[in-house]
């Protein structure tokens, strides 16, 4: 089998900058299973006293989520708040997902649930049907210690002290005709900035996350943020970004490569963001929330189904590759590369719904695909990460063009550990990657791991819950200065080095 090759420099004088511990979030939406038999299954075997399910809340820590958004999506833009809290909880239509919403798992349960699985909350407003007066209510519902009616509904509730969440998000998708109260830039823009300035008055502390566009190849891409950025630059902190790739008509090289458009999403909005600060001569950045991204197979039957308005029904259940696994290390591995703007990431979504996490109501949970490059991401993926600019042999793709066949970063934690996560994208030959490692002062292989399979299109099930898992990278040295490894085609790779 031909081999290709690969090299690269790891010298810790050069660097993109400190990971924020947000960047490794997932996102829980009342959305098909996710909420109901997901996270929340008072009758399962495992349940907790709250009504969570155990053996999802220990799969949550392994996979390493550092903070979850919630509700929605597209359901929050026609949520009402108050329905989920206290004693008496209407069912409503959600036209969102053309279900029935029961409301019986709502605000302060999720927040029990992110106690409870050690997650910090960010909190989504519905800026679609409703506006800032509501917005406010609900932030002084959340956070105010007490003395006012909203506050006191809440410790009427049995929730004595405030939640107190710093991180919220404005709105969902505002640019989206499938949105409820789908607005344009001007208008959303508008809504966003007065939602801010109330909320503020209420808490000054809060970091806040204007909508963004709802992907990169939407219409007014660029100018619905530069729009909305004039509006309320002053006002928040993030702006959004939503991605979701799948594989088209058997293309796999160009879905090996949907990173590609990730970095021209991230960099264009950056370059946006920056020449509105310019324009209005503010000294602050605006930081970037990547709060949905995945590989996600939009089938359009389902999107389209007649509405069957029922509760928790199996949607958007996706069973993932090995090739959907690895094309999630890439996702990762460039939300790394930008982790100097890039500072909030939500993988979408955290079980069943297109999840890493799968579960059976009242049976078993199991580990997707999908689960171990985040898991290895948000494991190693701590500290300062490496400016690295590979030599990659290269291949063309029908939608990206020419490519490297290699895709990685290196992650520096406080200990002068070095992690390399890399990516071999091709299908049918290893890697040989070479990494010129003394400027770091490693000298000694820790760990190193792979995730491949002879069958890429390998995935995990209720019955085979193991099916893929990473296994040993083999043969991987440091000698004089030089790693040496080879990556099997198509592959997740994990290599931890140490000081010599």
């Amino acid at each position: 089998m031909q081999r290709a090759t690969a090299s690269l420099t790891i010298d810790p004088a050069f660097e993109v900058g400190e990971v924020n511990p947000r960047l490794f979030g997932s996102f829980v939406e009342h959305l098909g299973r996710c909420v109901y038999s997901g996270i929340y299954e008072p009758d399962h075997p495992t349940a907790t006293p709250d009504g969570l399910r155990g053996d999802v809340v220990a799969l949550i820590a392994e996979l390493g989520v550092t903070a979850v958004r919630y509700p929605g999506g597209n359901f929050v833009s026609g949520y009402r708040w108050e329905d989920g809290v206290g004693e008496q909880r209407p069912r409503r239509l959600d036209p969102a997902w053309s279900t029935v919403e029961t409301n019986e798992f709502g605000l302060n349960e999720f927040m029990r649930f992110a106690e409870v699985a050690g997650v910090e909350p960010i909190m989504a407003i519905n800026l679609g049907t409703r506006g800032p007066q509501e917005a406010r209510e609900l932030l002084e519902y959340c956070n105010h210690p007490g003395g006012t009616a909203w506050s006191d509904w809440r410790r009427s509730h049995g929730v004595e002290q405030p939640h107190g969440i710093g991180l919220w998000c404005l709105g969902n998708e505002l640019d989206g005709p499938w949105q409820m109260g789908h607005k344009t830039a001007e208008e959303y823009g508008r809504v966003a900035a007065e939602a801010a300035r109330v909320m503020r008055m209420t808490d000054p502390g809060l970091r806040l996350v204007a909508c963004g566009s709802s992907n990169s190849s939407m219409p007014t891409f660029g100018s619905w943020e530069a729009t909305v950025l004039e509006h309320t630059y002053r006002h928040v902190d993030h702006i959004s970004c939503h991605a979701y790739y799948e594989e088209v008509d058997g293309d796999v090289d160009s879905f090996l490569a949907s990173a590609q458009d990730m970095e021209h999403f991230i960099d264009s909005v950056v370059a946006t963001a920056d020449h509105v600060r310019a324009k209005l001569r503010q000294s602050k950045r605006i930081e970037l929330s990547f709060d949905e991204w995945n590989v996600w197979y939009r089938r359009q039957r389902d999107l389209d189904a007649e509405p069957k308005w029922e509760v928790a029904p199996r949607l958007l259940e996706d069973n993932y590759t090995l090739t959907d696994a690895v094309v999630v290390g890439s996702l990762l591995v460039t939300l790394l590369r930008h982790c100097d703007r890039v500072t909030v990431a939500c993988l979408a979504q955290l079980v069943n719904v297109i999840g890493p996490i799968m579960t059976e109501p009242g049976g078993p949970a199991w580990r997707q695909t999908s689960f171990y490059p985040f898991a290895d991401a948000a494991r190693h993926g701590r500290g300062r990460v490496l400016r690295v600019e590979p030599r990659s042999a290269q291949h063309d793709t029908a939608e990206h063009g020419t490519v490297d066949l290699l895709h990685t970063t290196a992650v520096q934690a406080e200990d002068g550990t070095v992690t390399v996560f890399a990516v071999n994208r091709a299908t049918d030959r290893p890697l040989e990657l070479t990494a010129d490692v003394r400027a770091a002062g490693l000298g000694r292989v820790v760990g190193a791991s792979t995730l491949a399979d002879q069958d890429r299109h390998a995935r995990n099930t209720r019955e085979a819950p193991d099916r893929v898992r990473p296994g040993p990278l083999e043969g991987v040295t440091v000698d004089g200065g030089s790693l040496s490894a080879t990556l099997p085609p198509l592959s997740w790779n994990v290599i931890r080095l140490g000081r010599a």
